[in-house]
């Protein structure tokens, strides 16, 4: 199974206050986010950590807070990814600053982009291939962007959009979809189809 996150911000006390994530402390928001993880993830899954994993500058906190965490890990690097410490390099089966790879539901296909930052135009977007993303948080700035995609298609101002209208998920720690946990590509679409059919 292939699972999917963004912005955990491991070690990032302002994080809490920011996006007004329902935690007291680091501690707590650290053994919720553990606690979701490990009840979820085995070892033979693979989690996709689109970028700000930890904050910068507490290495071993960081190497012992990532090495408890179940599952191959793969690190699309963020704005706070900083990854000189060797020993932090090996908590990841990868990483790297932008992929494309295939997951399937219920034996139907999808081409996916991984990225930590939301882009206006990616590879065949306009032939169903689904965006993840972060950075951008639970914010106006992520509501503008969906905004501008929306208008993209209904206005067929993109010589990219053919087939379907643009899709692009952020996968934030803190989205409602997401609630501190990896979530499934199944169950990130199921929300975009909750929330669509509620409108």
């Amino acid at each position: 199974m292939n699972y999917y996150i963004s912005d955990l911000h491991l070690l990032h006390k302002n994080c809490i206050g920011f996006d007004e994530r329902p935690f007291a402390d680091l501690e707590e928001m650290h053994e919720t986010i553990l606690a979701n993880w490990n009840r979820k993830v085995t070892n033979s899954d693979t989690v996709y950590i689109l970028g700000d994993a930890t904050l910068y500058g507490k290495k071993e906190d960081a190497i012992a807070l990532v090495a408890r965490m179940k599952g191959k890990k793969v690190l699309v690097r963020g704005n706070h990814d900083h990854i000189d410490d060797y020993r932090y390099q090996q908590l990841y089966e990868e990483i790297c600053d932008y992929k494309e790879i295939q997951d399937g539901i219920d034996g139907k296909q999808y081409h996916l982009v991984l990225f930590h930052y939301p882009i206006f135009s990616w590879k065949n977007m306009g032939h169903g291939t689904i965006l993840l993303y972060g950075h951008t948080h639970d914010s106006m700035e992520d509501t503008y962007y969906q905004e501008c995609l929306r208008k993209m298609a209904e206005e067929e101002c993109s010589r990219h959009i053919y087939e379907c209208r643009p899709q692009a998920y952020n996968v934030g720690c803190m989205k409602p979809w997401m609630n501190y946990e990896p979530r499934s590509l199944k169950e990130i679409l199921s929300f975009r189809e909750k929330d669509e059919a509620g409108k």
